[in-house]
């Protein structure tokens, strides 16, 4: 294991300048969830630098969202792959690259739109397969999968679907979302997201006809009343419903009334606890006459911490000691990603793989340009010692 370890270090090491030029660039690429165009680009980017290194690729066109970018390299092996995931768009509005552009300051800080989440965590799983490629590794198949629209919760796309779609039966997975400056990763995450109630009810003059009407913002008060008393903060189980719209005016009993609700859970028990709260206050109807309906679909999912997950985690540890590169740590976010859609699908997951960094989603961000590399030979190590049995160690 040594000589790989050592030729791993050697290859990343010697390809510093060429990942951080491709950092600049990815981070000058604006790519905000909205600026579909841009995150294309990025795709587009990271696809050439894919193709140039023999991986395979192909791209799965969105109609209101960036395009997903998958790459498969040594598929023939035959054995299952382990994939290196992440998301290709940012938070930021447009011009933002333009006011923050990328730079490293004096401490080794490098800053700009993206610059940690998670631009540089795309190249890291770009240079692990360049690494295993020029060590001569093939003992198994590398999926890269990148969303183009995970920051808005793939809302306006069926990405989810099609990302556990190309998940299954992948041995593990390494998630290169934000690294924590005490290196401690994540092998939880809570699960949630958007939800929303249309409440249906029947329109009249509050003051010609007020017994034709059927106020769907009664109804609609009397679901959130029922809603809310069901939270259960110590068990995690957070539904809140923070936006309520509907009506015309005083003089007209409303036919119509949007409740939106944020929820989140700790466990995939919990989460499905909540939609069955949802779904209950949904179909009942306290005001006559009144419908309703439930939308779920930007929910993410929870990223349980099973025994797989630990399991992976225990050999990133053991690896981390074995190389070097010292203790590590674990800990559950409350925070969302799409490590939650490849749990769900049976695929243990470490995240947080990414560079050290803080300020996520702020002008201030920034990542430890160090520990870009020094992450991108951990993960390359993990990878090429990673065996089928590996939850039984």
């Amino acid at each position: 294991m040594e000589r790989i370890y050592e030729q791993l270090r050697r290859y990343i090491d010697g390809q510093r300048q060429p990942m951080l030029a491709l950092w600049e660039k990815l981070v000058n690429t604006e790519s905000g969830s909205r600026q579909i165009d841009g995150v294309n680009q990025v795709c587009g980017i990271l696809r050439r630098e894919m193709e140039a290194a023999g991986i395979q690729t192909r791209t799965i066109p969105m109609e209101n969202a960036g395009d997903m970018l998958i790459g498969e390299w040594n598929m023939e092996s035959g054995k299952a792959p382990l994939l290196l995931i992440g998301h290709m768009d940012t938070v930021f509005k447009e011009g933002a690259a333009k006011e923050n552009p990328f730079r490293i300051d004096g401490n080794g800080m490098a800053h700009g739109p993206g610059v940690l989440d998670m631009k540089p965590g795309l190249i890291m799983a770009l240079y692990i397969v360049k690494a295993l490629a020029a060590a001569g590794w093939r003992e198994r198949p590398i999926k890269l999968i990148f969303a183009g629209d995970e920051e808005n919760l793939h809302m306006f796309s069926n990405t989810k679907e099609l990302f556990a779609k190309e998940a299954e039966g992948a041995l593990a997975a390494f998630n290169f979302e934000t690294g924590y400056m005490d290196n401690r990763f994540v092998v939880g995450r809570s699960g949630g997201g958007p939800v929303s109630i249309l409440v249906h009810g029947v329109a009249s003059h509050s003051g010609i006809a007020p017994e034709k009407g059927r106020s769907a913002v009664l109804e609609a008060a009397h679901k959130i009343v029922e809603i809310e008393a069901q939270n259960d903060i110590p068990r995690g189980r957070l539904i809140n419903c923070g936006m309520v719209s509907g009506g015309l005016g005083e003089n007209t009993i409303p036919d119509a009334c949007a409740i939106r609700i944020g929820v989140r859970f700790q466990t995939m028990a919990v989460g499905q606890e909540i939609f069955g709260i949802l779904q209950k206050a949904t179909n009942h109807s306290t005001v006559p006459d009144t419908t309703a309906e439930l939308d779920l679909s930007r929910v993410m999912q929870c990223m349980d911490t099973t025994s797989g997950v630990m399991a992976l985690f225990e050999h990133l540890k053991q690896t981390a000691a074995d190389t070097g590169f010292g203790e590590i740590g674990c800990f559950r976010s409350g925070s969302l990603s799409d490590s939650g859609i490849t749990v769900s699908c049976g695929v243990p997951t470490v995240c947080g793989m990414g560079p050290r960094g803080e300020g996520n989603h702020t002008p201030d961000e920034y990542a430890d340009v160090e520990s870009f590399y020094q992450r991108c030979v951990l993960a390359a190590c993990a990878a090429a010692t990673l065996r089928d049995d590996f939850m039984k160690e």
